[in-house]
């Protein structure tokens, strides 16, 4: 898709026809309302789904409706929704939406759930130690977030180890 919006087609400039035409195949006019959106190289394909979803008569029609400076936009709208509705028949680019709300609501509740646990261990780090009780927990194993052993812990532990006095 181009952004060329000079309003002229392709037609007896030696440049051969547009996109959508080159995929119709019609000769393309002086004019032709998708010269300026589909060009010779990428254009085909572009458009090949878009037809395949709109047909090219009611594209046009959409087309001619809108002011010259929102074309564009419509066309590259046009081009996300047709994909959409390749991909997902039913539902086109509403269920990627919904894929997308279902995905934030999940990640606003693991932002909760790691708030709340930020929350209870800043309160224990301002008890004073002896009044520290046993949390609720083991915080050696705990089965949402289970602990393995890193290779930190391998250091301390070799840190631990009584150093041999080599001569």
């Amino acid at each position: 898709m181009t952004g060329n919006l000079n309003g002229g087609g392709r037609g007896g400039g030696g440049e051969g026809p547009c996109g959508a035409c080159k995929f119709l195949r019609r000769k393309c006019v002086r004019g032709c309302i998708f010269a300026p959106y589909f060009d010779a190289e990428q254009g085909t394909a572009s458009f090949a789904t878009i037809h395949k979803v709109f047909g090219a008569s009611n594209t046009s029609k959409m087309l001619l409706r809108l002011p010259l400076h929102k074309r564009l936009d419509a066309v590259a709208t046009l081009g996300y929704e047709a994909l959409a509705r390749v991909r997902d028949p039913v539902y086109g680019c509403v269920g990627h939406l919904f894929s997308l709300q279902h995905q934030v609501m999940n990640l606003q509740a693991e932002i909760a759930h790691v708030q709340a646990r930020l929350s209870m261990f800043q309160r224990l780090s301002l008890v004073p130690p002896q009044q520290m009780q046993q949390p609720p927990f083991d915080l050696a194993y705990n089965n949402e977030y289970p602990m393995e052993p890193t290779n930190l812990d391998v250091v301390w532990e070799e840190e631990q180890l009584p150093q041999t006095v080599r001569h």
